[in-house]
């Protein structure tokens, strides 16, 4: 695990709003074609949420994804993005060590 990039995803407003939103997916969002909750939130729910233009936000989710933050799953034509919890919660650990 690199923290820094870790630390650099999270740098960003947008990026960690992103973050939160999907902490609780139903909270947030809904959906017709699928459950937030266990299956993930679909790339066009967080940008009509945001309010960003698509290749924003899909840099942003590369970003998070690319850092271990999120986990991205292709079905079909649909994208679905969620948190890697256990993945921050070995970040916080780490972070908690260093600290």
């Amino acid at each position: 695990m690199n923290r820094l990039i870790v630390l650099k995803a999270l740098s960003n407003k947008n990026r960690l709003q992103i973050l939160e939103w999907l902490k609780e997916p139903s909270k947030h969002f809904t959906s017709s074609h699928c459950d937030v909750s266990t299956d993930g939130v679909c790339v066009g729910l967080i940008e009509k949420k945001i309010g960003l233009s698509q290749s924003t936000v899909s840099q942003y989710l590369l970003q998070l994804e690319q850092a271990g933050l999120i986990i991205m799953e292709r079905r079909g034509q649909w994208t679905y993005y969620k948190l890697n919890k256990p993945f921050i919660s070995e970040f916080m650990d780490q972070l908690k060590s260093a600290l």
